[in-house]
């Protein structure tokens, strides 16, 4: 349902995009959360310039953090610049980092950012996946269901 809202709406826009998150890992749920920026980031990313894919997050001292995101800097904000690299605090609520803190703790889950993008009401948001890193073997079956359904399509085409 958000979906169908998010495409006609003019604020929503996907900044950054980590697509090999869920070749890497299984991915059971995913979270969003607010991040806490620099006026100078925002500016920054309304141009487009960040990476998220090298980057994970991590709940440390009872706070969330992303961690090795890219973010580029912003030329007009030469004095009061940002770092490219340092560490983002994510918001989520007190709940949701427990829960987060458990399962990265005793499940041995890891907290994988998925997209980065501006909602509809044109702040700045993460989506976080709960995953679980794939095995060589998993990932070889990821793959080879994707190319069969590939071709399925390819052979429900050329035959409908």
């Amino acid at each position: 349902m958000a979906n169908k809202q998010t495409k006609s709406d003019p604020n929503y826009k996907v900044i950054a995009e980590n697509r090999r998150a869920r070749y890497d890992y299984a991915i059971e749920n995913d979270i969003e959360c607010g991040i806490q920026l620099y006026g100078s980031e925002v500016k920054s990313l309304r141009q487009g310039g960040s990476n998220i894919a090298e980057s994970y997050a991590s709940v440390e001292d009872g706070e969330l953090w992303l961690i090795n995101s890219y973010v580029a800097p912003y030329e007009q904000a030469k004095t009061w610049g940002h770092e490219e690299r340092r560490r983002r605090r994510l918001l989520v609520s007190r709940k949701e980092m427990a829960d987060l803190w458990n399962l990265t703790q005793r499940k041995g889950m890891t907290l994988v950012p998925l997209v980065m993008y501006f909602n509809h009401r044109g702040i700045a948001k993460l989506k976080i996946g709960i995953a679980q890193g794939k095995k060589n073997v998993d990932k070889r079956a990821t793959e080879a269901k994707r190319d069969w359904n590939r071709q399925k399509s390819r052979l429900l085409k050329q035959n409908g």
